[in-house]
C-alpha cells in the first residue's frame, strides 16, 4: 500500500531537544506536583518519573491514581504556560523540508493544541500541517498506549500501512508497528519497533523520497 500520511510527533522532533524547552516543560510539571500536591521537591520528582513510566505521562499517572486532585485542563494550562519564542526560532530548513515531502503532514503529541500550535506557529511551520492530533483529541489516552495510535489512525482516516510515524523516543514507535505503520526515530539509536533511524529532522526528508521510490531495507540509517 503506497504512503498517504507522515505523522510527526513535536516536542524534541521538530526541533532540538537541546533547546532546552522540555526541560522548563518538565520543571514546571514538578512545580505543579509540588504545590498542588504538598510534595518536597525531590518527592515530586520522584512521582513525576514513576509516573511517566508506568503511565506514559504524569497527567495519565495523576488520572488513574489521584483523579479527584488533578484539574486536567488547569494543569495543562500550568505546565505549557511557558514563553515557547525564548526557546525557538523560525526554521526555514525545517519548512523547506516538510513541504517537501509529497504526503498528508500531521502532528501527534501528548500535549494540547495550544502548545502544539505555538511550537508550530514559533517554528514557521503551522501552514505545512493538516492536522493536529493532540491529546484531547485522544481522549486523554497518551503514547506509548497502543489505544492511543487507533485513535490517531481513525481521526486521520488512514490505515497503518500507509502511514509513517517520526518520533525522538523508540517506546514511542514501539506500539505503532502494531498497526503497521512505519517507523523513524529521530536522534537515536536502533532498536525493536524502530525501522529507520536518522541523526538529524531534515533527513526524514530525503529518507521518504527513498521510501516513495524505492524498496528500502528496514533498520536502514540516513547516511
Amino acid at each position: 500500500m503506497p504512503f498517504s500520511h507522515i505523522v510527526f510527533d513535536l516536542d524534541e522532533t521538530l526541533y532540538d531537544r537541546r533547546t532546552g524547552l522540555m526541560d522548563e516543560i518538565s520543571r514546571r510539571i514538578t512545580l505543579w506536583l509540588q504545590e498542588r500536591l504538598s510534595l518536597s521537591p525531590q518527592e515530586a520528582n520522584e512521582v513525576r518519573q514513576r509516573y511517566v513510566h508506568l503511565y506514559g505521562t504524569t497527567l495519565a499517572g495523576l488520572q488513574a491514581e489521584r483523579p479527584s486532585e488533578v484539574d486536567v485542563e488547569e494543569y495543562l494550562a500550568f505546565v505549557h504556560d511557558v514563553p515557547v519564542e525564548a526557546y525557538l526560532r523560525p526554521d526555514p530548513a525545517l519548512a523547506s523540508m516538510l513541504a517537501g515531502i509529497p504526503l498528508r503532514r500531521a502532528v501527534f503529541t501528548n500535549a494540547n493544541v495550544e502548545h502544539a500550535l505555538r511550537v508550530l506557529r514559533v517554528l514557521g511551520v503551522a501552514h505545512l500541517f493538516d492536522a493536529i492530533v493532540d491529546i484531547r483529541a485522544l481522549g486523554m489516552c497518551p503514547k506509548p498506549w497502543p489505544e492511543a495510535y487507533r485513535r490517531m489512525l481513525e481521526i486521520l482516516g488512514v490505515s497503518g500501512p500507509a502511514c509513517i510515524l517520526v518520533e525522538d523516543r523508540a517506546v514511542n514507535l514501539q506500539p505503532a508497528k502494531r498497526f503497521g505503520i512505519t517507523t523513524v526515530l529521530v536522534d537515536g539509536e536502533p532498536e525493536d519497533g524502530v525501522d529507520f533511524t536518522v541523526r538529524h529532522i531534515l533527513e526524514v526528508g530525503p529518507l521518504v523520497r527513498r521510501l516513495l521510490t524505492e524498496d528500502v531495507p528496514r533498520g536502514t540509517s540516513a547516511p
